[in-house]
């Protein structure tokens, strides 16, 4: 039998529920990849205005509390705080948000996520400049504001 510990530790990763000395307000940087790679799905017709509305959705029932969304053709990435109200943890949240992005509207998602925890000013100020540049490395833009598919609390674009 595990010991306590060890329960606790593997309870903790099932509903991805952090440690306790990690602050609740933490927020996290994530990046979620549409099974298909290379194929536009979520930057296509009107599917950024129904994904945004779905992360506007999310955000007012207080499952999490996002900075920013930037939509590519086949990925995302986000700086999300979530609510640690259990059954609300990062696994708990993305994998809702997901099932239902993907029973809407078709889009069919790599099994998991990646998350890091952003620890420092510094590290946050990175994730979102990785965010913000990561069009223009990729050459589908000239400058970061050219992006359109972008939500930040109370607008959508720069």
């Amino acid at each position: 039998m595990l010991s306590d510990s060890r329960q606790e530790r593997d309870a903790r990763g099932r509903g991805h529920i952090p440690p306790d000395w990690v602050d609740t307000n933490a927020t996290y940087f994530i990046t979620i990849n549409c099974k298909q790679r290379g194929k536009a799905q979520l930057t296509a017709d009107d599917m950024p205005q129904k994904i945004f509305d779905s992360v506007q959705f999310y955000q007012d029932s207080r499952h999490w509390w996002p900075e920013i969304f930037l939509l590519r053709p086949d990925h995302l990435h986000a700086l999300i705080s979530f609510s640690w109200d259990q059954k609300k943890g990062i696994n708990s949240v993305l994998s809702s948000w997901k099932r239902f992005i993907a029973r809407k509207y078709g889009i069919e998602w790599q099994i998991d996520y990646f998350d890091h925890r952003i620890r420092n000013e510094s590290d946050h100020e990175d994730k979102w400049d990785y965010i913000r540049q990561n069009p223009v490395r990729e050459g589908l833009v000239e400058s970061y504001d050219q992006w359109p598919h972008v939500w930040r609390p109370g607008a959508i674009g720069w």
